[in-house]
């Protein structure tokens, strides 16, 4: 199936050659152009035209440097569990606004179950774990509990 440069695609319509250049970059994203085409097997002009369509239909959402929290002075980590004390549409899209701009925090869950967001927090210690928690999420009026689980060690899945 050919690419035009414009064509943004659902990702319903992404085909066995795009869903092998998104698992290869998702493996490598610092893949080269042409190494990435010899390994999908189609030419390299084809290669990034795809490439480029995946970035413009939102398959591929960006690229990052994946950086040792301890090299920034964050090498505590945890999983902070919370459960919100209302269930409104607006409450929770607000919190949700609020906590991915929270310091420290890299990832925000919005999940299914006892408790509603899980945030992945990094902290320079446990003082400062304690003080996130206790400054950002117990004096919010809309957190009911949380639970912090300390991370021990983390492995990145190639899914």
């Amino acid at each position: 199936m050919a690419v035009a440069p414009n064509d943004v695609r659902p990702f319903g319509a992404l085909d066995d050659t795009d869903r092998a250049i998104l698992a290869e970059l998702a493996a490598d994203g610092r893949l080269p152009n042409n190494a990435l085409a010899e390994r999908v097997g189609v030419a390299p002009s084809t290669c990034l035209t795809r490439t480029r369509a995946l970035r413009e239909c939102g398959a591929i959402r960006g690229f990052h440097a994946e950086v040792d929290p301890a090299a920034v002075g964050l090498p505590l980590q945890a999983l902070v569990s919370v459960r919100l004390a209302a269930h409104e549409r607006a409450a929770v899209d607000a919190f949700r606004a609020r906590s991915v701009r929270l310091p420290g925090v890299v990832s925000v869950f919005h999940v299914a179950g006892a408790e509603d967001y899980v945030l992945h927090v990094r902290a320079a210690s446990g003082d400062a774990l304690r003080d996130f928690v206790l400054d950002h999420l117990a004096v919010d009026p809309t957190v009911q509990h949380t639970q912090t689980s300390l991370i021990f060690e983390q492995a990145r899945g190639m899914g």
